[in-house]
């Protein structure tokens, strides 16, 4: 009786883990931002009345970003290179959020440009008293082997994507530690974590971010309701594909690769769960490339079968030609 007992137990624990594993495969972020999909605070209650400023706001995850949150009742700023593009947004935030014209500015910045940051910071104190989240989501990317790429376009990875964001914040972070409350947000990548070719300078400056917040959350011990936020998207529809930089520092657009792409709403609507749940670093991305990561991280002999062919699988859809 006991041998059939034991033998009970263990089909059903077995049973549990393959249900588990199945259900994984349906995710499309962390656990732990799954449960605070489930059970947390919501963002509608948890991010209303803040002021956000958002960089890198003129398309992509920043536009997005900016729409939904433009719904929810906050004061934005808005940020990037292109004025232009940036009224654009601030229309459709208007026109299809609850905002009103006093509740957006629209500040361009160019993030390389460190020494207009401070001048912008006081702009945006001034226009709104305060500084609730900042979202360093502005950067750019390049694709190119790195025997091909000149080392000009590593610097210009680095002073935007890495000094920018530090720049920027530490403009805006002694205004949180004078409140003792605020919420930095770094726009990272799956890449950070799991690095893929034909981008080391991209993937370079994603990991130094990554180190770079770490530190800062250690720095900032007695400040706990100053709050740093690291997040990893996945494969994202944007303007992404349209904005790499190649080896010779020329602006190319390559075609969007069938990478399991998530639609930027989706990502947008988890980001804003992280952010009303103050979680320290979040993944997103749709499967497979989700399970990719946990196989990165948690695994000890890594995936460095599936990395392989993963690489070659990139270059020949940008028709690019991997080492002999």
């Amino acid at each position: 009786v006991m041998g059939f007992e034991f033998w009970m137990l263990a089909l059903c624990a077995l049973l549990l883990l393959v249900l588990g594993l199945l259900s994984f495969l349906w995710l499309d972020s962390d656990l732990t931002l799954l449960r605070a999909a489930w059970m947390g605070q919501c963002p509608e209650q948890a991010l209303a009345d803040k002021v956000v400023w958002i960089t890198g706001a003129s398309s992509g995850i920043g536009e997005e970003l900016a729409f939904q949150l433009s719904k929810l009742g906050v004061c934005l700023v808005l940020s990037a290179r292109r004025g232009q593009e940036l009224e654009r947004v601030k229309r459709r935030c208007l026109e299809n959020g609850n905002l009103k014209e006093k509740d957006i500015l629209v500040l361009p910045l160019d993030l390389a440009d460190t020494s207009s940051h401070d001048i912008a910071t006081k702009t945006v104190l001034q226009e709104f008293g305060r500084i609730d989240i900042l979202v360093n989501n502005g950067g750019i990317v390049h694709a190119s082997l790195f025997e091909n790429t000149n080392l000009d376009v590593f610097k210009v990875l680095i002073e935007v994507n890495y000094f920018g964001t530090v720049s920027l914040t530490k403009c805006v972070l002694p205004h949180m530690m004078e409140r003792k409350q605020g919420k930095i947000v770094v726009m990272n990548s799956l890449v950070g974590i799991v690095p893929n070719p034909l981008c080391s300078g991209y993937i370079a400056s994603k990991f130094a971010l990554r180190g770079f917040v770490g530190a800062l959350r250690t720095e900032l011990f007695d400040y706990p309701g100053i709050r740093l936020s690291t997040i990893c998207p996945g494969h994202v529809h944007s303007n992404i594909f349209q904005n790499f930089i190649t080896g010779e520092f020329t602006k190319t657009r390559l075609p969007e690769i069938p990478l399991f792409m998530m639609e930027t709403s989706r990502c947008v609507q988890l980001i804003l769960v992280s952010l009303a749940n103050d979680l320290e670093e979040v993944w997103i991305a749709n499967q497979p490339v989700l399970l990719r990561a946990y196989v990165w991280q948690y695994v000890p002999f890594r995936d460095w079968i599936l990395q392989g062919c993963y690489g070659k699988y990139i270059s020949k859809a940008l028709g690019i030609t991997w080492y002999v």
